[in-house]
């Protein structure tokens, strides 16, 4: 792309104000009142009115001059606008911090610079990477660490001047690569991927209440709302096979795309290989009640009988009260919530259901992460009958998404999940995310037990806070499920955008530890201006090779650290996924 052409989301973000402005001087009488067409989204309005968060007087937050610590504001809306403050870096950061870590090998290659979804599978020997975020998609052979060999293009790379200009090897119009499940399934002795179609919507839908005809568009999309399901014959798409497609629709499963309700399935799917099939999704436009202006639905969870991959059946769906329009029950327990008509809040589930241990194998619990509704224990011992056991609420922290994410990978020896949402604004204007220790040792009463530490720069940086490095900090995750091996007892290594990679020793509950990191530099010479402050967005770990793999908006990292222990940095030692003639590592 030529350096005095608009990159596409510059283009795409003019496109939405000029719509937004377009659109409002036709939406708005003279007194200012909005003419909202949808009938869920005005329903919301109706409910509760306009209470969005006031503008924080410039000094309620910033730096503390005596601690060098950064105050934060105490609520504000949701911005794509940087938010600058005194003390702040007016330039990006070049150095990087390890402690504990190594970098065994760096690859300027960028997928996107704001999100991607990994998989890691293996086949004859070699290990494969997936990394991709809908339309662009690379396929690496990761079998060397120290010498990765990108395979396969499909869509953009980014680079200085944002996207390239045209696609590589598209997909066909309204086709993607979905964030995805890959496992063994012992029945047909094949690796099944399992593929989440959701709607669109940044950098189609800025302001839900103003642009009515974005909304008709995300209503009436012209893709699938629902997952695909493909017997995985190889690591390239030449070798996969089409086994179903299912819409989450489940009140229409025969309508045609284009006249489908709903999300579609966010994020990946929780699927293990086995008979059932637990997916984030509102099944239709009556799960509209949330505050998020580019988004339109609150997803409850669905579960789906896998027992025969090539026939996927909807099992049940799980609601919980404040979700529906015009539902009493449900808009009552909507008006209640301290966060409504904040036209801000996340409201609903980002991601599947989190489950230490699936139901076929003695699992019962599972926990759920509902952005502003809180999280709950959900008992999945009878998928066709999923049931709330116990819920926990927590003070509003916006803007910024509450209730994302779940790490359950220490839950079954100590009781404790971890519980944390993310940054959406840059700068620090927001509250900080805290990640929330909470004691699930009895499922009916759960109990938030403190928070993990919050990161601090190192001695010789120039900076006393992560959130005068510019960009956006906090945490995001620690990475999927479908990591190869055994999560480490006691360590929990997140990501945290401008401060790169955080690696948290949990084995004494009472006083958690950071005990490595490694925070990248900035690379202006690398990224889009638009798109620097995302500087890391995943992490995504081999425990069975001991690497953590880190996604910046720069390329990516293969990272070691004594924390997992020596690694291999040759061929893995077993297949992944499992198959049932290997021991997990």
């Amino acid at each position: 792309m030529k350096k005095n052409k608009l990159n596409i989301f510059t283009r795409l973000s003019l496109l939405s104000v000029t719509i937004a402005l377009s659109v409002s001087t036709q939406a708005e009488d003279k007194s200012g009142a909005i003419d909202i067409q949808d009938k869920w989204v005005k329903r919301v309005t109706e409910l509760v009115g306009d209470k969005s968060p006031k503008e924080p007087s410039k000094n309620s937050y910033g730096m503390d001059p005596k601690t060098g610590l950064f105050i934060h504001p105490k609520a504000t809306v949701h911005t794509y606008e940087s938010r600058p403050f005194k003390g702040q870096l007016d330039y990006w950061d070049k150095e990087q911090y390890i402690k504990n870590m190594k970098v065994e090998a760096y690859y300027p290659i960028t997928v996107e610079p704001f999100h991607t979804w990994q998989n890691i599978v293996d086949f004859d020997g070699r290990r494969y990477l997936y990394q991709y975020v809908r339309r662009d998609l690379k396929i690496f052979d990761i079998t060397e660490p120290k010498n990765v060999k990108l395979l396969l293009t499909r869509g953009h790379t980014w680079g200085a001047n944002g996207p390239d200009e045209a696609e590589q090897n598209p997909y066909p119009e309204a086709d993607m690569f979905g964030a995805a499940s890959i496992q063994w399934n012992d029945k047909l002795g094949k690796m099944i991927m399992v593929q989440s179609f959701e709607i669109r919507r940044f950098g189609l839908l800025h302001d839900k209440l103003r642009e009515p005809d974005k909304v008709d568009a995300i209503r009436h999309a012209p893709h699938l709302k629902g997952f695909k399901v493909y017997e995985m014959n190889g690591p390239l798409p030449a070798d996969w096979k089409l086994l179903a497609e299912r819409t989450t629709d489940v009140g229409h499963p025969d309508a045609p795309i284009g006249k489908q309700q709903g999300s579609g399935v966010r994020d990946i799917p929780a699927y293990f290989g086995g008979d059932v099939m637990y997916v984030s999704a509102a099944p239709d436009s009556s799960y509209a009640l949330t505050e998020y202006g580019n988004d339109l639905y609150s997803a409850g969870y669905q579960s789906w009988d896998m027992s025969d991959p090539s026939n996927p059946r909807f099992l049940n769906q799980l609601t919980v009260p404040g979700q529906i329009a015009f539902d009493p029950v449900h808009e009552a327990a909507y008006k209640d919530n301290p966060r409504a008509g904040n036209r801000t809040s996340w409201m609903g589930s980002r991601m599947p259901l989190f489950i230490p241990k699936s139901a076929e194998k003695g699992g019962k619990y599972a926990y759920a992460a509902m952005g502003g509704l809180g999280f709950y224990v959900v008992d999945i011992s009878d998928p066709k009958q999923m049931k709330v056991v116990s819920h926990l609420n927590f003070t509003p922290s916006v803007a910024g998404t509450e209730g994302d994410f779940i790490d359950v990978s220490q839950v079954e020896k100590t009781g404790i999940v971890y519980f944390s949402g993310y940054p959406l604004n840059e700068d620090c204007f927001e509250p900080y995310k805290d990640v929330h220790m909470i004691d699930v040792s009895d499922p009916v009463n759960p109990k938030a037990i403190g928070v993990l530490p919050r990161p601090t720069p190192p001695k010789e940086a120039k900076f006393t806070d992560f959130c005068q490095r510019r960009g956006s900090f906090g945490p995001k995750r620690t990475g999927y499920y479908t990591q190869p091996g055994t999560p480490r007892d006691g360590i929990l290594p997140f990501n945290f955008y401008n401060a790169g990679l955080q690696v948290f020793d949990v084995s004494d509950i009472s006083k958690p530890t950071i005990t490595a990191y490694f925070v990248p530099p900035f690379n202006e010479d690398r990224v889009a201006e638009y798109a620097r402050g995302n500087l890391s967005h995943s992490v995504y770990v081999e425990y069975d090779r001991n690497l953590f793999w880190l996604f910046t908006n720069h390329g990516f990292y293969a990272l070691s650290s004594p924390v997992l222990g020596e690694p291999n940095l040759g061929a893995p030692k077993t297949p992944w996924p499992v198959r049932p003639s290997h021991k997990k590592n």
